[in-house]
């Protein structure tokens, strides 16, 4: 027990440091707990930070708050409204388009299979790809299922998406207009002493605004690109797969090798071992290599570099916890994480210390 008094006595001595723990236990224990029911708020939130920069980007400019503010805003469902009704209807033919023509492709990919024991009889045999057609059947089987279910809830989900469309917009009009105002109410019940979680913040502040605009900006230039590449090759289910592609950046390391695939499988079922399939393929390999080499260096240059083994531990911890948001989150919360070990203050322990080293 002593070992434990003296560890608390050595980090929890500073009452900045026990400030700053218990703001960070409570929003995480907020957003676990209620995390559900102040969604709408959550992602106000989220998106008036995102705003914001364009915001004081105008201010620096000469111009004034609530006309950089209306501007923005105006700009922002305008962005809104072009995907709820230029690019979902789009996405919804092609995802009902790609149902549709499941059952063909899974006969083609069958009979492809089935050909592998005549051409390598030395590497698969009948019973091998007996096995892999009967797991693919039971993974499209549950799949079928999963959709099902998921149209039996669709009523939940337009209901909860129409609250959304109210609610989020007038929340992020008032987040951005009236900024200083909650600030200011926030900080009023705040200790007068918080050096360290200002320090904190700002450091924080600097590199999750710079991540998460380029993980924005990053994600519509891949998408539109993919879209531009696809389209120039009529290659099927082009606006989907591009989305998907633009979605993919958003998990390093991960997003491009799992959205290869379905890229890959329509373009051979469409085209076979053809020309336009390799084109498509050296194409679709020359934007990745250009977004990880060129576009991602170029966004993300102010942020912290942080070790692949933290990045994928952070993806698959807050993508447990909080799903989409979570993974899309990780990089900048490893970074909060990061910033808080690099500002938490270091007392020497006495007991740690040599005879010869100075107290």
């Amino acid at each position: 027990m002593q070992v434990i008094a003296n560890w608390f006595r050595r980090y929890f001595s500073d009452p900045q440091i026990v400030f700053l723990t218990v703001i960070l236990l409570l929003g995480f224990a907020v957003v676990l707990t209620m995390g559900d029911m102040l969604a709408p708020v959550l992602a106000s939130i989220v998106i008036a930070y995102l705003l914001q920069g364009v915001v004081a980007f105008l201010q620096r400019h000469g111009w004034p708050r609530l006309a950089a503010v209306l501007l923005v805003y105006i700009a922002f469902m305008l962005f809104v409204a072009l995907i709820l009704f230029g690019i979902i209807p789009i996405l919804s033919r092609q995802v009902t388009d790609l149902v549709q023509q499941l059952p063909s492709m899974i006969s083609k990919g069958q009979a492809a299979l089935m050909q592998l024991p005549e051409r390598y009889p030395e590497v698969f045999t009948a019973e091998q790809v007996q096995e892999i057609i009967g797991s693919i059947r039971s993974e499209i089987a549950n799949f079928g299922q999963q959709v099902l279910s998921y149209s039996m809830a669709s009523v939940i989900g337009i209901i909860t998406i129409l609250v959304y469309m109210i609610l989020v917009p007038l929340l992020v009009f008032f987040f951005l207009k009236d900024q200083e105002l909650i600030l200011n109410w926030f900080a009023r019940y705040l200790p007068r002493h918080r050096r360290i979680a200002s320090n904190v913040w700002r450091d924080v502040d600097r590199q999750i605004s710079n991540y998460v605009r380029g993980k924005f900006w990053e994600i519509l230039l891949v998408w539109s690109v993919s879209y531009a590449v696809f389209h120039y090759f009529n290659l099927n289910y082009a606006m989907l797969l591009a989305f998907l592609v633009g979605l993919s950046v958003i998990i390093p390391y991960i997003g491009a090798s799992v959205v290869t695939i379905p890229v890959l499988l329509i373009a051979w079922f469409q085209w076979g071992w053809s020309n336009e399939f390799f084109w498509l393929s050296v194409s679709y390999f020359i934007i990745q290599a250009l977004d990880g080499n060129v576009l991602v260096p170029l966004l993300f240059s102010e942020v912290v570099d942080l070790h692949p083994v933290a990045i994928i531990v952070a993806i698959l911890v807050f993508g447990g916890l909080w799903g989409f948001w979570g993974v899309f989150f990780a990089i900048p919360l490893a970074t909060l994480v990061q910033a808080i070990l690099s500002a938490w203050p270091r007392k020497a322990d006495p007991d740690d210390l040599s005879p010869g080293m100075p107290n």
